[in-house]
């Protein structure tokens, strides 16, 4: 049974050990919170999140419904708090509370300084770090999950008759942030089944039933926009370990003993009949969700890691549990060694502070716009000092238009080339374009051009299927030459001119014999 300690003393005791992780991580998101910068995904958030919500309506019924109610709350921040620290901050919020309901399932399920331990764990992970830091929804993901956890355990253990009825509702608010988050369902489950329990079966597959017919209409809208995930690939057992790393820590150092102290606190993860462990809770959160999605992935690849951060909150009470039996182990031992509680408490926050420090250079570079797969305001700012009124830019792909849509100061007094409609207006993430013969007639009456594109699109690592992007690059591989550029992480700002003269610009190519000319559509 979980050391449950009374009176006002405990109490305080307890919520200690709730509020010192979230204060912690609460400090750990706000280091370094304004990048100067956004990245790709992020940029889409602050982008969509400026629009009406009519506009926001519409773009979900072509791409993104599964953020929809994300982008919803985006919205109502940026109107109060414009800017990228605007957008970060709930993710902030999110995660410290996600610290607090570590610590609290720690708490309940074993006693305050395991709590305690688990919770600053959680705050000091560089993953649970980055994502802190991210406009997007799975920081906010991360909070309901494990607030659906705690209210599972109060559930079990006899709480309120509405207990399960918060469970669901929780969970199901959870899952319209993400869907994947319907894996918790999974996890769950298993926890019930090693717990042994009878009567709660019941309450959990009503609030189950009621958590799956809330997604219904999230999955069959989805279902039609499967295309946006098209490039995932399908995980491998690298994958598997990379996830685990960033689970219990990048660094070698502190990979090996969390690792260590996580299979020592699994072992205790069957209680008595009818009572949930904390391993028994911890390990399920941890395992269960990566594991199915990475199954399912095998089939139709779905599995990115940030889809299932949430699983990351299983993972420090796994390595605190396993702290707790082995400073019991001590205490048993009755070695001369052996410290009085509140020092292994303390011996305890000390191990997690040295983790953090271990792992500070991770942290700190985190805060690095450049360690993003992109930086946007770098590329923005490129664009600015290149480019004169009245210049034509061309966006290759169409997505590094997000650039303009998160940057337009940069852009302005230059001419779009490929756009027909603006994003909003078009209720799409980036703009309708014009189609390939419309294309070739626009880049055909221009003698120079200035490209924003994919570096590894123009240096050939991968290559376009839309009609109309082919056509911009074979018009640009014929009849243009490339000129100086600037690079900015994933983004190549590069001035294109024509190879021949103005005047034969102007008119369409003559016909020519003989083979066409390497990269011509």
């Amino acid at each position: 049974m979980p050391h449950v300690p009374k009176g006002r003393g405990a109490r305080n005791r307890r919520r200690v050990a709730v509020c010192v992780p979230a204060l912690v991580m609460l400090a750990v998101g706000l280091w370094g919170l304004d990048r100067g910068g956004m990245w790709r995904d992020e940029a889409v958030s602050f982008q969509v999140g400026r629009r009406t919500v009519p506009q926001i309506w519409a773009l979900l019924h072509g791409v993104d419904a599964v953020h929809g109610l994300y982008y919803l709350l985006a919205h109502a921040v940026l109107t109060v708090h414009p800017g990228e620290v605007g957008l970060r901050l709930p993710s902030v919020g999110a995660a410290a509370v996600t610290a607090g309901l570590v610590a609290a399932l720690g708490t309940r399920l074993a006693r305050p300084r395991v709590g305690l331990w688990a919770g600053l764990l959680y705050a000091v992970a560089p993953m649970a770090g980055h994502y802190a830091q991210e406009g997007r929804s799975y920081a906010l993901v991360a909070a309901g999950a494990t607030a659906a956890t705690l209210l599972l355990v109060r559930a079990v253990r006899g709480g309120s008759p509405g207990s399960w009825a918060a469970y669901g509702a929780v969970l199901g608010l959870t899952c319209w942030l993400h869907e994947f988050a319907v894996l918790l369902l999974c996890a769950h489950a298993a926890s019930l089944a090693l717990a042994r329990v009878g009567r709660a079966w019941r309450g959990w597959a009503c609030a189950a039933a009621g958590v799956a017919a809330s997604l219904v209409p999230m999955v069959l809208v989805s279902r039609g926009q499967s295309a946006q995930v098209a490039w995932l690939r399908r995980p491998t057992a690298v994958t598997a370990e990379e996830l685990l790393r960033g689970f219990l820590g990048p660094s070698q150092g502190v990979y090996a003993v969390c690792l260590a102290l996580a299979l020592a606190g699994s072992a205790a993860i069957l209680g008595q009949r009818g009572e949930l462990t904390l391993a028994g809770v911890a390990l399920p959160l941890t395992v269960v969700p990566p594991a199915v999605l990475m199954a399912a992935s095998q089939v139709s690849p779905l599995f990115v890691d940030r889809y299932v951060l949430y699983a990351l909150s299983g993972a420090p009470l796994l390595v605190a549990a396993g702290a707790e039996r082995v400073a019991g182990l001590v205490g048993r031992l009755r070695l001369p060694s052996s410290l009085p509680p509140r020092l292994v408490t303390l011996a305890g926050v000390l191990a997690v502070v040295l983790a953090f420090l271990h792992q500070l250079p991770l942290l700190r570079a985190d805060r690095d716009p450049g360690t993003r797969p992109d930086d946007l305001a770098a590329a923005s700012r490129a664009v600015a000092r290149e480019t004169a009124p009245g210049d034509a830019v061309l966006f290759l792909p169409a997505h590094v238009r997000n650039v303009a849509l998160t940057y337009p100061g940069a852009f302005r007094g230059t001419r779009d080339v490929a756009l027909v409609k603006g994003a909003a207006a078009s209720g799409t993430l980036y703009g309708r374009e014009a189609g390939p013969r419309e294309m070739r007639h626009r880049l055909a009456r221009l003698e120079r051009v200035w490209v924003v594109a994919d570096r590894k699109l123009l240096a050939g690592r991968w290559s376009v299927r839309k009609p109309a992007e082919r056509a911009k690059l074979a018009e640009l591989r014929r009849d243009f030459t490339g000129r100086q550029q600037v690079r900015r992480g994933g983004v190549v700002v590069r001035l294109y001119v024509r190879d021949r003269a103005p005047a034969a610009a102007s008119r369409p190519p003559a016909p020519q014999s003989g083979p066409p000319r390497p990269g011509r559509s």
